[in-house]
């Protein structure tokens, strides 16, 4: 399906119901958009892992303007602010209230671009091995690179990190050698084969001086409003733990939580499967069960019944913010 926003067509996909019967009353399940990561790449890698959570929220598969099947619009308009405020849009458009916004790598900078732009939009926020700022702990990028894909991997990250090398013979390279080694467990090849890749916005983003190395979400993620679940692998070389910490350290401390996992690379999910979605399962649920109808609050007049903002039992409060278990 497509949408117009922001003069640009937006393809989403949607799995599972915002409203279901619920005895005598109709129940509304907060709607949980994802984010995917590139930026060049589209929603298939979330499927079909992720519509396992049709059974507690609605599930929308964004596809970022310029990446997958989204209309392209001008490459002056590739960037985190135009791509968070595409997601705030993209809301307005279709009435949905108080989303819980998950962005994986590149997914979560356009989580932090919307949540720092339209602070009290969303109802939750889930970033998973991303980065608030680019250019941050390089030589830990090489060196995990290098300790997990050997010197051949390590010699090629040296390039693109600091040498700024970023061309398509590059990109290639990349995709071949040290994607591979992005996480522990191996990648199914069809998961790239069946991705639509458009290699022009990933090489617009990080060409040397682009937004990919500059931009900066750190001094603003205080304006953040709403609960915010942190996950990251302790042997992810793309965004290595050390980028999550920086997030949590900088997020207002009651709001978030941290998740680390041992022995996961990149995404997280692919490593860690059952923990990683029982940790987003039980971050989602409280706002999972919301009664819509004549014993439970009734819509707001605006034609869309909005979902009560999330709460967290396990939302740090006192506690160190680097909270594992």
């Amino acid at each position: 399906m497509h949408v117009l926003v922001n003069g640009v067509r937006l393809f989403f996909d949607v799995e599972g119901a915002r409203l279901v019967p619920d005895g005598r009353i109709m129940r509304e399940r907060p709607t949980l958009i994802l984010l995917h990561g590139g930026p060049g790449l589209d929603h298939s890698s979330f499927k079909p892992r992720f519509a396992e959570l049709a059974d507690i929220a609605q599930v929308v598969f964004l596809d970022h303007r310029g990446n997958g099947r989204s209309d392209p619009g001008e490459p002056e308009r590739w960037t985190l602010a135009q791509w968070g405020d595409d997601v705030r849009a993209f809301c307005d458009t279709l009435g949905i209230a108080r989303p819980i916004v998950l962005g994986i790598s590149f997914g979560g900078m356009v989580a932090m671009s919307y949540a720092t732009r339209h602070p009290g939009h969303a109802g939750g926020l889930i970033l998973v091995s991303t980065e608030a700022a680019g250019g941050s702990h390089m030589e830990r990028r090489i060196a995990l690179f290098e300790h997990l894909g050997g010197s051949e991997v390590g010699a090629l990250a040296r390039r693109r990190y600091l040498e700024g090398e970023v061309d398509g013979a590059m990109l290639d390279a990349w995709i071949r050698l040290a994607f591979p080694v992005y996480t522990r467990t191996p990648r199914d090849p069809a998961t790239l084969e069946r991705a639509i890749v458009r290699p022009e916005v990933n090489l617009w983003f990080t060409r040397p001086g682009a937004e990919g190395g500059t931009f900066n979400f750190l001094p603003l993620l205080h304006r953040v409003e709403c609960p915010v679940l942190v996950l990251g692998g302790e042997e992810d070389p793309m965004t290595p733990i050390e980028c999550q910490e920086d997030i949590v350290e900088a997020l207002p401390r009651s709001l978030v939580r941290f998740e680390r996992f041992a022995g996961s690379g990149h995404g997280v999910v692919a490593d860690s499967p059952e923990r990683a979605l029982a940790v987003i399962r039980e971050f989602v649920g409280p706002a999972s069960r919301d009664p819509i109808g004549s014993k439970g609050r009734k819509s707001d007049g605006s034609g869309r019944p909005g979902v009560a903002p999330l709460s967290l039992g396990n939302t740090l409060e006192g506690g160190h913010p680097g909270h594992h278990r």
